[in-house]
Order: structure tokens, then sequence, then C-alpha cells
């Protein structure tokens, strides 16, 4: 059964969990099965992951899929890739399966932090001066706490390392490129997300050893341990859309999330609300431009295309085999749905505030009739991105 706590806090971020709700073990997840699952594992699952690690033998001619798009995204790559492989032979994959490990030690006294309050905001400043675009701060809830890890190289579950006694989660966002997302589907757009997961190592693992530096307790954490998202929405970093991704006001869907458990303790932000549950009822741009139809164009509800969905949780859910099998046809990851999304704009100009503001309010039906009319969403060719790097003579 829900606390109060819990109940108040789902209340505040929207989320209908029901009484038949289950944690969720990382064994289902869609990418932890394609390494065990004989409905996911296949070749071309097999040569995805190769092509992150291994150069291709043949290139495609196509625009973006070509060996200069595949070295960019995979040297995006790289300093993720680095933590992620250092301790492989110990059967971790740490930011993906396991949580970081690579730390000096701390103080072996804790100095005294000021006020909750106080203590959030140096954290923020902090995370900030680390890289973090957006971090918020929220108490720690088992229930997104997956229930065993589960490990990629070993093919077997394992159990939790967070110790005890974490109270809070601090969630950093790392925004990704908006003109590489605009080339989506392509290798070159990959390069987003893997300087977006790079950027997010390097933040939550300097963020931890500071706390641990002040002498208390911190593990860095990026896709490993928890289900980052719902933790998100609670940090007050955005709320949740049609196409099961966090929607923040500053990038859209365009984030990479990071987390740190600690035990310092931490003045707690709350959820926000800006209009995007409303505005997703009436918009379906990433149901219609999915091209493996994985994006639910119905209400939220509690049905599961799968075992890699929540159980227990009413929601718009995404059907992961349909994602992840396009996924392996591309030879690289997708985010149309990113791409497409009428949130997914540079909010540093005027006039996208002023769009991000009218969606939120009843001429939310106008904001999308006019987006879909300037053009926003369409993709850009690869080239024209290489083109518009180079410098002027």
């Amino acid at each position: 059964m829900a606390s109060r706590s819990d109940t108040e806090l789902d209340r505040a971020a929207g989320f209908d969990i029901q009484e038949d709700f289950e944690r969720f073990n990382q064994k289902s997840d869609v990418f932890r099965r394609s390494w065990w699952d004989d409905r996911i594992r296949s070749e071309k699952a097999r040569l995805f992951y190769a092509t992150y690690r291994e150069p291709l033998k043949t290139f495609r001619k196509a625009d973006g899929f070509t060996q200069k798009d595949y070295a960019l995204r995979n040297a995006a790559w790289h300093v993720s890739d680095l933590f992620t492989e250092l301790k492989e032979d110990e059967d971790r994959r740490e930011g993906f399966s396991d949580e970081f490990s690579l730390y000096r030690g701390g103080a072996p006294e804790r100095i005294e932090a000021g006020s909750p309050e106080d203590a959030a905001a140096e954290i923020k400043q902090v995370a900030k001066t680390f890289g973090a675009d957006l971090v918020g701060v929220t108490r720690f809830d088992q229930r997104w706490m997956y229930v065993n890890k589960f490990s990629d190289m070993s093919k077997r579950e394992k159990p939790q390392e967070i110790p005890e006694g974490m109270t809070s989660v601090i969630v950093t966002a790392q925004s990704m490129d908006h003109d590489l997302i605009r080339t989506v589907p392509s290798a070159l757009s990959g390069a987003a997300t893997g300087h977006g997961y790079s950027r997010d190592a390097m933040v939550v693992i300097a963020l931890a050893q500071y706390i641990q530096n002040l002498g208390y307790r911190a593990v860095a954490s990026m896709n490993d341990t928890s289900l980052a998202i719902p933790t998100a929405i609670q940090a007050g970093l955005g709320e949740y859309g049609r196409l099961g991704l966090l929607i923040t006001k500053e990038f859209g869907p365009r984030v990479r999330l990071g987390k740190v458990f600690t035990d310092m303790p931490l003045a707690h932000d709350v959820p926000i609300s800006f209009g995007v549950k409303e505005f997703c009822e009436g918009c379906r741009r990433c149901t219609d431009s999915c091209p493996v139809k994985a994006i639910p164009g119905g209400d939220p509800s509690t049905n599961r295309h799968n075992e890699s969905n929540i159980r227990g949780v009413s929601k718009w859910s995404v059907d992961g085999e349909k994602c992840f099998g396009y996924w392996t046809a591309q030879n690289t990851d997708c985010s149309i749905c990113v791409r497409v999304c009428p949130y997914n704009k540079d909010y540093t100009k005027w006039r996208f505030r002023v769009g991000r503001w009218l969606a939120g309010t009843p001429l939310r039906k106008f904001m999308l009739w006019l987006d879909v009319k300037l053009g926003y969403g369409k993709r850009m060719a690869p080239k024209d991105w290489w083109a518009s790097r180079k410098p002027s003579r």
C-alpha cells in the first residue's frame, strides 16, 4: 500500500499508480532482454551493439550513415564507454547496469552543511558548475528502484548495491544538441545521445565525489539501479509525455538523465506542471511519426505491450520491442519522436517561449496547428549539418 507521503507526491507528480503495482526488474528492460531473450536477441541486435565498438566492414552510402557519421557518433560515446568498460573483468557495466564505484574515498568527518535549503542550493550550484544543464532533488523512493540489476555479460541477476539510509536523489539532466537531433534517423544523430551520456558520467561522478569529500555518502548513477524518469518528475525537472519520455521546460524531451543517491540532508523540490499532459492528450505527432507504431495514440492506460513495461501504472507506454527492433534495423538509435515533438525547440529564442506558453493554455490546438504549418520537426539532411559547421573563409 502507498503511504500518505507517496499518495501526496504521486498526486503532485501526476502519477496514477494502481493496487497491482510492482517494482520493475532490470532484466525486463528491452536492452537487457536483447542479451538473453530469444524474442529480442538477434544477429541484427549483435551488429547494432558492435557498431559502437568496432568499425563496420562496409558503410552505407546513405546520407547520415557514412563512416564519418559513425566516427562522430562513436567518438561522442567514448568517455561514457571508458567508464562502462573499465570494470568488465569484475562483471560490471557502470552507468548502464551498475552504479559508479570510481571514487577516491571521502572525508572521515562530516562538515556542517547548513539548512537543507542552503545545502540543496549549493549542491545545485556545484552540479551546474560541473556541467549539468538542469538539477533537482527529491526524496529516495524505493518504488523506482530495480528489484534486481542484470548483467549483460554474465546473463545473471545481481542484487542492488545502494547502501541503506539514502534519503535523497539528486537528478541531473544534460541537453542534447538540437541540430543533431534534427538529422534523426541517422548515425550522425546518435552523437547527440552519446555526448549526453559522456557529459552525464562526468557530472554525476564529480558531484558524488564532492559530496563524499564533505563527509556524506553519495553514489553516482545513470541508467543503472533505478528508473530515472519518475524520479526526475518528482524532482521537478519536467512532466511525462505521450512519447514515454520526460519533457522539460528548457529543452523539451531532448535530455539525458543522471542520478546521485545520498544521505546528505537536502531540501526536496516539488513536481511542476506547465500543461504537457493536456497538450499531449490532443497531439499525436510522435504517434503518427513513429515508423513502427510503437507509441500509443489513445488515453493513458495500464495496458502492457510486453514485460518491458512496468505493471500497475496508468500511463502512455511505448512498445519497447518494436522500438528496439527499428534501432537494430537502422544500426543506430532512433529519436524521431524527439525530433517531431512540438516541445523540442531552442528556447533561447523568444518565439519558442511564446509557443510553449500557448501549449499550456486553451490555445494549445492553435499552437499545434501553427507548429505543423511552419514545418517544425522536419528532418535536416545530415550533409547539411556537416556543411553548417564549416567555418566561413
